[in-house]
Protein backbone atom coordinates (compact mmCIF):
# COMPACT_ATOMS: atom_id res chain seq x y z
CA UNK A 1 0.00 0.00 0.00
CA UNK A 2 1.49 3.20 -0.88
CA UNK A 3 1.71 5.90 1.99
CA UNK A 4 -1.40 7.52 2.87
CA UNK A 5 -1.64 11.37 2.83
CA UNK A 6 -4.05 13.67 3.94
CA UNK A 7 -3.65 15.38 0.79
CA UNK A 8 -1.78 13.85 -2.17
CA UNK A 9 -1.00 16.79 -4.32
CA UNK A 10 1.97 15.31 -5.59
CA UNK A 11 0.21 12.09 -7.13
CA UNK A 12 -2.18 14.40 -8.58
CA UNK A 13 0.05 16.71 -10.40
CA UNK A 14 1.87 13.66 -11.73
CA UNK A 15 -1.10 13.22 -14.28
CA UNK A 16 -1.25 16.74 -14.95
CA UNK A 17 2.65 17.43 -15.11
CA UNK A 18 3.03 17.53 -19.09
CA UNK A 19 0.09 20.24 -19.22
CA UNK A 20 1.05 22.22 -16.09
CA UNK A 21 4.64 22.70 -17.16
CA UNK A 22 3.85 23.71 -20.08
CA UNK A 23 1.52 26.44 -19.43
CA UNK A 24 4.11 27.59 -16.75
CA UNK A 25 6.42 27.65 -18.94
CA UNK A 26 4.12 29.84 -21.69
CA UNK A 27 3.99 32.45 -18.82
CA UNK A 28 7.51 32.53 -18.14
CA UNK A 29 8.31 33.00 -21.64
CA UNK A 30 5.75 35.74 -21.71
CA UNK A 31 6.77 37.58 -18.96
CA UNK A 32 3.27 38.57 -17.96
CA UNK A 33 3.63 37.98 -14.62
CA UNK A 34 0.70 40.16 -13.28
CA UNK A 35 -2.55 40.60 -14.60
CA UNK A 36 -1.48 38.40 -18.02
CA UNK A 37 -3.22 36.93 -20.15
CA UNK A 38 -3.65 34.08 -18.17
CA UNK A 39 -5.28 35.09 -15.98
CA UNK A 40 -7.50 36.53 -17.89
CA UNK A 41 -8.25 33.40 -19.78
CA UNK A 42 -9.03 31.82 -16.37
CA UNK A 43 -11.38 34.38 -14.89
CA UNK A 44 -13.61 33.79 -17.95
CA UNK A 45 -13.18 29.91 -17.49
CA UNK A 46 -14.51 30.18 -14.14
CA UNK A 47 -16.93 32.15 -14.42
CA UNK A 48 -18.57 29.98 -17.53
CA UNK A 49 -18.28 27.14 -15.04
CA UNK A 50 -19.70 28.77 -12.22
CA UNK A 51 -22.85 30.55 -14.23
CA UNK A 52 -22.03 33.72 -12.69
CA UNK A 53 -21.07 37.12 -14.11
CA UNK A 54 -18.36 38.53 -12.24
CA UNK A 55 -15.24 36.16 -11.44
CA UNK A 56 -12.50 39.30 -9.73
CA UNK A 57 -9.31 36.84 -9.23
CA UNK A 58 -6.76 37.87 -5.68
CA UNK A 59 -3.92 36.57 -3.75
CA UNK A 60 -5.71 34.80 -1.31
CA UNK A 61 -9.21 33.42 0.14
CA UNK A 62 -9.05 35.67 3.57
CA UNK A 63 -7.99 39.00 1.23
CA UNK A 64 -11.37 37.69 -1.04
CA UNK A 65 -13.24 37.83 2.25
CA UNK A 66 -11.94 41.09 2.92
CA UNK A 67 -12.62 42.86 -0.40
CA UNK A 68 -15.76 41.38 -0.58
CA UNK A 69 -16.89 43.35 2.79
CA UNK A 70 -15.08 46.47 1.49
CA UNK A 71 -16.50 46.45 -1.82
CA UNK A 72 -20.76 46.34 0.32
CA UNK A 73 -18.92 49.50 2.24
CA UNK A 74 -20.21 48.26 5.37
CA UNK A 75 -19.20 50.41 8.55
CA UNK A 76 -17.01 50.23 11.37
CA UNK A 77 -19.68 48.86 14.49
CA UNK A 78 -22.07 47.67 11.78
CA UNK A 79 -23.06 43.60 12.75
CA UNK A 80 -22.05 40.97 10.71
CA UNK A 81 -23.66 37.22 11.21
CA UNK A 82 -21.30 33.98 10.79
CA UNK A 83 -20.94 30.71 12.21
CA UNK A 84 -18.79 29.56 15.46
CA UNK A 85 -17.67 26.11 13.61
CA UNK A 86 -15.42 27.92 11.58
CA UNK A 87 -11.28 28.45 10.59
CA UNK A 88 -10.80 31.97 11.75
CA UNK A 89 -10.19 33.78 8.62
CA UNK A 90 -13.99 34.25 8.32
CA UNK A 91 -14.28 36.24 11.63
CA UNK A 92 -10.87 37.49 11.68
CA UNK A 93 -11.88 39.67 8.54
CA UNK A 94 -14.66 41.25 10.31
CA UNK A 95 -13.16 42.43 12.74
CA UNK A 96 -10.20 44.06 10.64
CA UNK A 97 -12.35 46.47 9.22
CA UNK A 98 -13.85 47.13 12.59
CA UNK A 99 -16.98 45.82 11.75
CA UNK A 100 -18.76 43.80 14.53
CA UNK A 101 -18.96 40.00 14.23
CA UNK A 102 -21.93 37.97 15.80
CA UNK A 103 -20.97 34.63 16.41
CA UNK A 104 -23.90 32.01 16.02
CA UNK A 105 -24.45 27.78 16.50
CA UNK A 106 -24.66 25.57 13.72
CA UNK A 107 -26.59 22.35 12.39
CA UNK A 108 -25.43 19.61 13.73
CA UNK A 109 -26.16 17.34 10.82
CA UNK A 110 -24.91 19.77 8.14
CA UNK A 111 -22.59 21.49 10.72
CA UNK A 112 -23.37 24.34 8.20
CA UNK A 113 -24.79 28.15 10.33
CA UNK A 114 -28.05 27.26 11.83
CA UNK A 115 -31.09 29.40 10.25
CA UNK A 116 -32.95 29.99 13.94
CA UNK A 117 -29.77 30.91 15.32
CA UNK A 118 -29.39 33.51 12.52
CA UNK A 119 -32.98 34.88 13.17
CA UNK A 120 -32.83 35.06 17.08
CA UNK A 121 -28.95 37.45 16.44
CA UNK A 122 -30.50 39.94 14.21
CA UNK A 123 -30.53 43.59 15.71
CA UNK A 124 -30.99 46.99 13.82
CA UNK A 125 -27.30 47.23 13.63
CA UNK A 126 -27.03 44.05 11.63
CA UNK A 127 -26.35 44.64 7.58
CA UNK A 128 -24.79 41.33 6.48
CA UNK A 129 -25.17 37.31 7.08
CA UNK A 130 -21.88 35.05 5.94
CA UNK A 131 -22.84 31.24 5.41
CA UNK A 132 -19.79 29.24 5.12
CA UNK A 133 -20.31 26.21 3.02
CA UNK A 134 -18.13 24.25 5.26
CA UNK A 135 -16.35 20.94 4.78
CA UNK A 136 -17.69 20.89 0.93
CA UNK A 137 -21.31 21.41 1.56
CA UNK A 138 -23.38 24.72 0.79
CA UNK A 139 -25.30 25.84 3.75
CA UNK A 140 -28.99 26.68 3.41
CA UNK A 141 -28.95 29.54 1.13
CA UNK A 142 -33.05 29.80 0.00
CA UNK A 143 -33.66 30.22 3.82
CA UNK A 144 -30.68 32.44 4.42
CA UNK A 145 -31.41 34.71 1.07
CA UNK A 146 -35.07 34.95 2.28
CA UNK A 147 -33.85 36.20 5.69
CA UNK A 148 -31.65 38.17 4.23
CA UNK A 149 -34.56 39.87 1.83
CA UNK A 150 -36.86 40.09 4.99
CA UNK A 151 -34.01 42.26 6.84
CA UNK A 152 -32.62 44.36 3.94
CA UNK A 153 -29.22 42.50 4.98
CA UNK A 154 -26.07 41.60 2.85
CA UNK A 155 -25.14 37.99 1.98
CA UNK A 156 -21.37 37.37 1.60
CA UNK A 157 -20.72 33.74 0.78
CA UNK A 158 -17.29 32.21 2.25
CA UNK A 159 -17.11 29.45 -0.47
CA UNK A 160 -13.14 28.65 0.57
CA UNK A 161 -14.00 24.93 0.92
CA UNK A 162 -16.99 23.93 -1.25
CA UNK A 163 -15.91 25.14 -5.30
CA UNK A 164 -18.00 23.22 -7.64
CA UNK A 165 -20.78 22.04 -5.13
CA UNK A 166 -24.25 22.92 -6.00
CA UNK A 167 -27.09 24.16 -4.05
CA UNK A 168 -30.84 22.56 -4.69
CA UNK A 169 -34.05 25.58 -4.07
CA UNK A 170 -37.02 23.70 -3.04
CA UNK A 171 -38.61 23.82 -6.73
CA UNK A 172 -35.69 21.68 -8.20
CA UNK A 173 -33.27 24.96 -9.55
CA UNK A 174 -29.96 24.61 -8.95
CA UNK A 175 -27.40 27.32 -8.90
CA UNK A 176 -23.31 26.59 -8.15
CA UNK A 177 -22.15 27.68 -4.36
CA UNK A 178 -21.01 30.98 -4.77
CA UNK A 179 -23.36 32.18 -7.25
CA UNK A 180 -26.60 32.94 -4.72
CA UNK A 181 -25.35 35.56 -2.28
CA UNK A 182 -24.60 39.22 -3.11
CA UNK A 183 -21.25 38.31 -3.21
CA UNK A 184 -18.66 35.20 -2.49
CA UNK A 185 -15.25 34.83 -1.52
CA UNK A 186 -13.24 31.07 -2.19
CA UNK A 187 -9.61 30.24 -1.81
CA UNK A 188 -7.19 28.28 -4.39
CA UNK A 189 -4.90 27.25 -1.47
CA UNK A 190 -2.96 24.02 -2.80
CA UNK A 191 -5.51 21.46 -0.48
CA UNK A 192 -8.66 22.89 -1.74
CA UNK A 193 -10.91 21.45 -4.51
CA UNK A 194 -9.54 23.85 -6.93
CA UNK A 195 -6.09 24.94 -5.68
CA UNK A 196 -3.04 26.57 -7.07
CA UNK A 197 0.66 25.55 -6.16
CA UNK A 198 1.08 28.85 -4.09
CA UNK A 199 -1.93 30.87 -2.82
CA UNK A 200 -4.83 32.76 -4.67
CA UNK A 201 -8.67 33.99 -4.43
CA UNK A 202 -11.58 35.14 -6.17
CA UNK A 203 -14.49 36.92 -6.23
CA UNK A 204 -17.89 36.53 -7.26
CA UNK A 205 -20.82 38.47 -8.26
CA UNK A 206 -23.93 39.15 -10.86
CA UNK A 207 -23.81 42.93 -9.33
CA UNK A 208 -22.37 44.92 -12.19
CA UNK A 209 -21.30 47.81 -9.78
CA UNK A 210 -19.90 45.64 -6.93
CA UNK A 211 -17.85 44.33 -9.82
CA UNK A 212 -16.77 47.52 -10.57
CA UNK A 213 -16.06 48.42 -7.30
CA UNK A 214 -13.90 45.48 -6.29
CA UNK A 215 -11.95 45.79 -9.42
CA UNK A 216 -10.80 48.65 -7.66
CA UNK A 217 -9.93 47.54 -4.88
CA UNK A 218 -7.93 44.79 -5.67
CA UNK A 219 -5.54 46.96 -7.60
CA UNK A 220 -5.26 49.82 -5.07
CA UNK A 221 -8.64 51.50 -5.84
CA UNK A 222 -7.37 51.90 -9.58
CA UNK A 223 -9.41 52.12 -12.66
CA UNK A 224 -6.64 53.90 -14.28
CA UNK A 225 -3.12 53.91 -13.54
CA UNK A 226 -2.04 56.24 -11.09
CA UNK A 227 -5.80 57.40 -10.35
CA UNK A 228 -7.08 55.96 -7.01
CA UNK A 229 -10.84 56.47 -7.18
CA UNK A 230 -11.21 54.14 -3.90
CA UNK A 231 -9.37 52.65 -0.85
CA UNK A 232 -7.86 49.71 -2.13
CA UNK A 233 -5.35 47.11 -1.44
CA UNK A 234 -2.92 44.66 -3.72
CA UNK A 235 -4.07 41.98 -3.88
CA UNK A 236 -4.03 39.90 -7.51
CA UNK A 237 -3.71 36.45 -8.62
CA UNK A 238 -0.31 35.85 -10.28
CA UNK A 239 -0.39 34.51 -13.87
CA UNK A 240 1.58 31.33 -12.74
CA UNK A 241 -1.07 30.31 -10.80
CA UNK A 242 -3.95 31.18 -12.63
CA UNK A 243 -2.46 29.14 -15.69
CA UNK A 244 -2.16 25.75 -13.16
CA UNK A 245 -5.88 26.68 -11.92
CA UNK A 246 -7.09 26.82 -15.82
CA UNK A 247 -5.62 23.54 -16.10
CA UNK A 248 -7.48 21.82 -13.03
CA UNK A 249 -10.58 23.58 -13.28
CA UNK A 250 -10.98 21.49 -16.59
CA UNK A 251 -10.76 18.08 -14.10
CA UNK A 252 -12.67 19.73 -11.61
CA UNK A 253 -15.98 18.08 -11.63
CA UNK A 254 -13.89 15.01 -12.20
CA UNK A 255 -12.25 15.70 -8.95
CA UNK A 256 -15.11 15.88 -6.96
CA UNK A 257 -16.68 13.08 -7.74
CA UNK A 258 -13.86 11.49 -7.25
CA UNK A 259 -13.62 12.94 -3.57
CA UNK A 260 -17.72 11.85 -3.59
CA UNK A 261 -16.49 8.40 -4.66
CA UNK A 262 -14.44 8.17 -1.14
CA UNK A 263 -17.11 9.38 0.53
CA UNK A 264 -19.26 6.86 -0.53
CA UNK A 265 -16.66 4.01 0.57
CA UNK A 266 -15.94 5.41 4.02
CA UNK A 267 -19.52 5.78 4.70
CA UNK A 268 -20.36 2.12 3.81
CA UNK A 269 -17.79 0.96 6.12
CA UNK A 270 -19.07 2.70 8.57
CA UNK A 271 -22.80 2.30 8.34
CA UNK A 272 -23.19 -0.12 10.74
CA UNK A 273 -21.14 1.56 13.03
CA UNK A 274 -23.70 3.32 16.20
CA UNK A 275 -20.76 5.29 17.57
CA UNK A 276 -19.63 6.75 14.38
CA UNK A 277 -21.90 9.72 12.77
CA UNK A 278 -20.76 9.87 8.52
CA UNK A 279 -21.24 12.92 6.97
CA UNK A 280 -24.32 13.54 5.35
CA UNK A 281 -25.32 15.04 2.05
CA UNK A 282 -27.93 17.01 3.14
CA UNK A 283 -30.20 17.38 6.45
CA UNK A 284 -33.00 15.24 4.47
CA UNK A 285 -30.63 12.47 3.61
CA UNK A 286 -30.11 9.53 5.48
CA UNK A 287 -26.29 9.63 3.44
CA UNK A 288 -24.54 10.60 0.63
CA UNK A 289 -27.03 9.90 -2.38
CA UNK A 290 -25.25 8.42 -5.52
CA UNK A 291 -27.02 12.03 -7.82
CA UNK A 292 -25.00 13.77 -4.51
CA UNK A 293 -24.09 16.89 -5.90
CA UNK A 294 -24.53 19.48 -2.86
CA UNK A 295 -21.32 18.15 -0.95
CA UNK A 296 -18.01 17.93 -2.37
CA UNK A 297 -15.81 16.72 0.49
CA UNK A 298 -12.78 19.46 0.64
CA UNK A 299 -13.15 17.27 4.00
CA UNK A 300 -14.96 14.29 5.36
CA UNK A 301 -15.72 14.78 8.92
CA UNK A 302 -16.73 12.18 11.25
CA UNK A 303 -17.97 12.53 14.70
CA UNK A 304 -16.94 10.16 16.79
CA UNK A 305 -19.08 8.96 19.77
CA UNK A 306 -18.36 7.28 23.28
CA UNK A 307 -14.98 7.26 23.21
CA UNK A 308 -11.78 9.56 23.11
CA UNK A 309 -11.47 11.28 19.97
CA UNK A 310 -8.12 12.81 20.69
CA UNK A 311 -7.07 9.27 21.47
CA UNK A 312 -7.95 8.03 18.18
CA UNK A 313 -5.96 10.83 16.83
CA UNK A 314 -2.98 9.37 18.20
CA UNK A 315 -3.73 6.10 17.11
CA UNK A 316 -4.41 6.81 13.91
CA UNK A 317 -0.70 8.80 13.00
CA UNK A 318 0.62 5.56 15.15
CA UNK A 319 -0.19 3.50 12.33
CA UNK A 320 0.68 6.35 9.57
CA UNK A 321 -3.10 7.64 9.09
CA UNK A 322 -2.62 11.74 9.11
CA UNK A 323 -6.04 13.01 9.85
CA UNK A 324 -7.29 16.28 10.96
CA UNK A 325 -9.59 17.98 14.03
CA UNK A 326 -11.51 20.93 12.19
CA UNK A 327 -11.84 22.43 14.19
CA UNK A 328 -10.48 22.31 18.27
CA UNK A 329 -11.16 25.57 19.59
CA UNK A 330 -14.52 27.50 19.00
CA UNK A 331 -13.99 30.61 17.69
CA UNK A 332 -16.17 32.28 20.99
CA UNK A 333 -13.62 30.51 23.17
CA UNK A 334 -10.82 31.98 21.21
CA UNK A 335 -8.92 34.80 22.83
CA UNK A 336 -8.98 36.95 19.82
CA UNK A 337 -12.44 37.15 19.81
CA UNK A 338 -14.12 36.43 23.18
CA UNK A 339 -17.61 38.74 23.95
CA UNK A 340 -19.28 39.13 26.73
CA UNK A 341 -22.56 39.11 24.67
CA UNK A 342 -21.87 35.39 24.47
CA UNK A 343 -23.99 32.69 26.13
CA UNK A 344 -22.49 29.55 26.29
CA UNK A 345 -26.02 27.56 26.15
CA UNK A 346 -26.30 29.42 23.01
CA UNK A 347 -23.35 27.27 21.48
CA UNK A 348 -24.45 23.76 22.53
CA UNK A 349 -24.30 22.15 19.15
CA UNK A 350 -20.55 23.63 17.91
CA UNK A 351 -19.52 22.94 21.54
CA UNK A 352 -20.27 19.26 21.46
CA UNK A 353 -18.75 19.34 17.97
CA UNK A 354 -15.48 20.42 19.33
CA UNK A 355 -15.05 17.27 21.12
CA UNK A 356 -16.02 14.84 18.85
CA UNK A 357 -15.10 15.24 15.09
CA UNK A 358 -12.45 14.12 13.26
CA UNK A 359 -11.67 14.80 9.63
CA UNK A 360 -10.03 11.32 7.60
CA UNK A 361 -7.77 11.85 4.48
CA UNK A 362 -9.77 13.07 1.76
CA UNK A 363 -8.06 13.71 -1.44
CA UNK A 364 -8.81 12.57 -5.39
CA UNK A 365 -5.90 9.51 -5.51
CA UNK A 366 -7.55 7.81 -2.36
CA UNK A 367 -7.56 3.88 -3.14
CA UNK A 368 -9.55 1.14 -2.05
CA UNK A 369 -7.08 -0.12 -0.28
CA UNK A 370 -5.88 2.94 1.55
CA UNK A 371 -9.45 3.47 2.29
CA UNK A 372 -10.43 -0.20 3.99
CA UNK A 373 -7.33 0.58 5.89
CA UNK A 374 -8.04 3.45 7.32
CA UNK A 375 -11.82 2.30 7.78
CA UNK A 376 -10.87 -0.77 9.61
CA UNK A 377 -8.33 1.07 11.55
CA UNK A 378 -11.21 3.52 13.18
CA UNK A 379 -13.19 0.90 13.64
CA UNK A 380 -10.86 -1.11 15.77
CA UNK A 381 -10.00 1.24 17.61
CA UNK A 382 -13.82 2.71 18.25
CA UNK A 383 -14.57 -0.73 19.23
CA UNK A 384 -11.93 -1.97 21.47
Amino acid sequence: MKKIQMVDLKGQYGKIKEAVDSSVLEVLDSTAYINGPKVHEFQKNLENYLGVKHVIPCANGTDALQIAMMGLGLKPGDEVITADFTFAATVEVIALLQLTPVLVDVDPVTFNIDIDAIKKAITPKTKAIVPVHLFGMCANMEAIMDIAKANDLFVIEDNAQAIGSTYTYSDGTKAKAGTIGHVSSTSFFPSKNLGCYGDGGAIFTNDDDLAHTIRGIVNHGMYVRYHHDVVGVNSRLDSIQAAILDIKLKRLDDYNKARQSAARAYSKAFEAQENIIVPSGKTSCSGICDSCDCHVFHQYTLRILNSDRDALVKHLNDNGIPCGVYYPIPLHRQKAYQDSRYNEADFSVTNQLVKEVISLPMHTELDNEQIEFITSTVINFVNA
